[in-house]
């Protein structure tokens, strides 16, 4: 199986370069040799693409699937993951969307998922709504139409998945620190080395360019794909991950 970690970006421009995506094959030792920019259009197309050469793929997008189903009954919509979506289409763009949540509630409630991993904020948190509505609108819907897995919401059993990655869950299911790697200088310059460190001991490993390009990016994109080509979270999901959406 092909392991596809993805720093997702929801600019107004369309992630362009926004997005890193890093690849590795479980059960090769080989390194990561590259990280790549992408905008969403093209992150889209490289996960149809990805249908086309017989092998396994899991893509881990970091940026939340959907809402809490608390939020949901407050807005009036229904508790299924389509109508979730269908409804962030109807409100035409991320801060359309927000603003209609907040009429009806500002309680910024989070996702049983959210809960278990420990995901930094809520789905429609400020610093994480356009994520929450591009990526629904713009990546998973198209996607599911076209048949692929969008783990555990919708879409038939098939040999490419996309699932729900986060960073900041992964370092702490290794018990690594999971805040000061972001920035300048050179603290968190020595926290994204120890990260790499902590990275390669649990087997994703990558090579000196790649090495390079994590510790040179002072947002922690680069090092962000990395973390989630780590093996996913694996085991029975709950009955609301339907609707909400599970991290992986």
């Amino acid at each position: 199986m092909r392991l596809h970690g993805v720093d997702f970006s929801g600019a107004s421009d369309g992630g362009s370069g926004g997005i890193r995506v890093a690849e590795r094959e479980l059960g090769n030792p080989h390194p990561i040799s590259a990280v790549r920019r992408m905008h969403r259009a093209g992150l889209r197309q490289a996960i149809l693409d990805s249908r086309e050469d017989g092998e396994q793929h899991f893509w881990l997008i970091d940026a939340p699937f959907g809402v809490a189903r608390e939020t949901l009954e407050a807005c009036g919509i229904g508790a299924s993951w389509r109508e979730t979506a269908d409804w962030f289409t109807r409100s035409g763009n991320p801060r359309e969307w927000r603003r209609a949540v907040r009429a009806h509630t500002r309680k910024e409630v989070r996702r049983t998922a959210d809960r278990v991993a420990r995901t930094p904020m809520a789905p429609m948190n400020l610093r994480v709504f356009k994520q929450t509505w591009t990526a629904v609108t713009e990546l998973l819907l198209p996607l599911s139409e076209s048949g692929v897995r969008v783990e555990p919401l919708v879409g038939p059993r098939s040999s490419v998945v996309v699932s729900e990655g986060c960073p900041a869950s992964v370092l702490s299911r290794m018990g690594g620190q999971t805040r000061g790697y972001k920035g300048k200088g050179d603290p968190p310059r020595e926290r994204r080395l120890e990260i790499l460190r902590l990275l390669a001991r649990r087997g994703v490993k990558v090579n000196e360019a790649v090495a390079e390009v994590c510790l040179a990016d002072e947002q922690g994109d680069s090092l962000d794909a990395v973390i989630l080509c780590s093996s996913p979270w694996q085991g029975p999901v709950p009955g609301e991950s339907v609707i909400e959406g599970w991290v992986y």
